[in-house]
Parts: C-alpha cells; sequence; structure tokens
C-alpha cells in the first residue's frame, strides 16, 4: 500500500474513539454508537479507532474490546473505516484479538508496543514479527513509552518495515519530538511507501513539519474541522493560518493534563459531554474523575477558546 493508498482509504485524522460507560462503570454499548452516529454526521474524522488509549483499553477485558470491535463495524456500516486497536501486554492474546478484528472485518489493526514487562527491542521485534505472521491484517506499530514503559528505537522500526504487513507506525511524539525524523530516515530505503503518524494532538504542527501524514487524535472528538483546517492550511503553504488555528487546540490539550494528568481521558471525556451532548460518563478506576476546579477550567477554556458549551 502506497501512502497515497493509505490517505485515500483512511484519510489524515484517525479518531481513537473514547469507550462510554453507565454509573457502574460498565460499557454503555448503545451510547457506543449514538457517539459514532454524531461524529458521523458532523464529519469530525476520517477513520475511527477502537480500543485504543484514548478507549482505555488497558481497562478493558477481551470479550469487551471485541464486541466494542463488532458494535463499531455494525455501527459504521461501512461509511469510514474501523482501525482496531488490538495491542496486549502478552504476544498471545495481541494474536488472539488481532484474529478477532479480522473476523469482524476490520483488516488495519494498531498494536501498541507490549507493555508492563518492558522487553528489549529484540524483545519487540519478536513481538510484532510473531503477530505480522499470525494474521491477513494490515499492522500499524504503536509507540506510546510514557504508558509502554519502552520505546521502539528507529533501528527497531526499520527491521519491521520489511514486512508486508507492517505499514507503518503511529508514534506519541511528546516523549521525543524529533524520532519521527527518525523514523523516516530509518524506513526510507527499507519501505519508501512506510506510514508515519502523529499520535499527540499538541504536537500537530511540529510533527507534520517533519512529515507526518496525519494525527491519531481524540482531540477531534471536538476538533475535528479545525484539525482538518490546520493540516490543509500547512499543506497549502499558509503556515501563519496553521500556527493560528492551532493555538485554541494547544490550549484546550493544556488544559486536558491539569494536575499532572498524563492521560487526558478524565477531562477529555466531560470535554466531550459538554461540547456533543452525548454523556459518556467518567473513566474507569483506577483513573480519577474530573474535579470541581479542573471542571470550571476546563470550560473557561472551551468558552475563551470559541466553542459552545452545553448546560
Amino acid at each position: 500500500m502506497t501512502r497515497k493508498e493509505f490517505t485515500a482509504k483512511y484519510g489524515q485524522i484517525l479518531l481513537p474513539l473514547v469507550t462510554p460507560y453507565d454509573e457502574n462503570e460498565e460499557i454503555n454499548y448503545g451510547r457506543y454508537a449514538e457517539l459514532i452516529e454524531y461524529l458521523i454526521a458532523n464529519d469530525l474524522c476520517d477513520s475511527f479507532i477502537v480500543t485504543g488509549t484514548t478507549g482505555e483499553a488497558s481497562l478493558l477485558t477481551f470479550d469487551e474490546r471485541v464486541k466494542l470491535m463488532e458494535t463499531a463495524v455494525k455501527t459504521v456500516a461501512g461509511r469510514k473505516p474501523v482501525i482496531a486497536g488490538t495491542g496486549c501486554a502478552s504476544t498471545k492474546e495481541t494474536i488472539a484479538l488481532t484474529k478477532k478484528a479480522v473476523e469482524c472485518g476490520i483488516d488495519l489493526c494498531m498494536v501498541v508496543a507490549p507493555f508492563y514487562n518492558k522487553p528489549t527491542q529484540e524483545g519487540i521485534y519478536n513481538h510484532y514479527k510473531a503477530v505480522a505472521e499470525s494474521t491477513t491484517a494490515n499492522i500499524l506499530l504503536y509507540n506510546i513509552p510514557i504508558f509502554v514503559g519502552v520505546n521502539i528505537e528507529a533501528e527497531t522500526v526499520s527491521r519491521l518495515a520489511k514486512f508486508d504487513n507492517i505499514i507503518g507506525i503511529k508514534d506519541e511524539a511528546g516523549i521525543n519530538p524529533t524520532q519521527i525524523t527518525d523514523y523516516f530516515i530509518a524506513t526510507e530505503k527499507i519501505d519508501p511507501n512506510f506510514v508515519i503518524f502523529n499520535g499527540d494532538d499538541i504536537m500537530l504542527l511540529p510533527t507534520i513539519v517533519q512529515g507526518a501524514m496525519g494525527v491519531v487524535s481524540g482531540g477531534a472528538h471536538i476538533f475535528g474541522h479545525e484539525i482538518r483546517t490546520i493540516i490543509k492550511a500547512f499543506e497549502a503553504g499558509d503556515h501563519e493560518k496553521a500556527k493560528d488555528l492551532f493555538v485554541p487546540l494547544y490550549k484546550f490539550c493544556k488544559s486536558c493534563g491539569q494536575n499532572g494528568r498524563i492521560l487526558p481521558n478524565s477531562i477529555m471525556r466531560p470535554a466531550i459531554e459538554l461540547v456533543t451532548g452525548i454523556k459518556v460518563g467518567p473513566a474507569r478506576k483506577p483513573l480519577a474523575p474530573i474535579t470541581e476546579e479542573e471542571k470550571k477550567v476546563l470550560i473557561d477554556t472551551l468558552t475563551s477558546i470559541g466553542v459552545k458549551v452545553k448546560a
């Protein structure tokens, strides 16, 4: 698959869906479908990602992840591509979940590096090799060292790029702002069509400058139109417009990281509720819910950047 073919199929804004919960922290699949319909109706993204970090994959059971895939595929009904987050701590479970994704009709899986156990680079390579060889699906590597505990080094990516169905990587660029360039250099001779996406909203501009093809954006639940305009403005050479449009998104991202919150879900969720009116519920424990002080800052931020909030 060429880069042009990838963007023609999946686009430049890949949205990792939040997972709605009820008051008992059980998944509300009906609300999940409602959210998907809202996002499609408002054209806020090009593709959906099911059970990614924004969807709190690490807090979901295997069966819950499969049911979310099934729900997304059924609801979307071919109107946009659905990508499955299938990475798990173990290689065995990752392979099993990737196979389930294929059974659901999904042909691209985003596979986070195996977390908690901190494998070596050779361990990471062997993990992805086993997954790639076990499936017909295309694989998008997912590097997010702040949560996984290990970084997928450029040399490892260059080795993995030799597999026909490992077609790219999503990099959480805030940890290493120039690593996307390292990935381009490492893969350009092995696979000049290797796909490289940024996975951090706050790094949108710095990464498209380096050549990132798009963004995996939780913020697109709210700012999908603005993100699209930023990317198009930059591509058209209107860098001043891109910068000016980026500032509100930057302010929102900063508000989601209040009080040292590394994972923005606890503040992102109420933001989605305030803007869309769709009740997605608080994050699952152990993620702490938003405080009243944090909510005030969030509302003030949204209002200051011109976003209408619902009562």
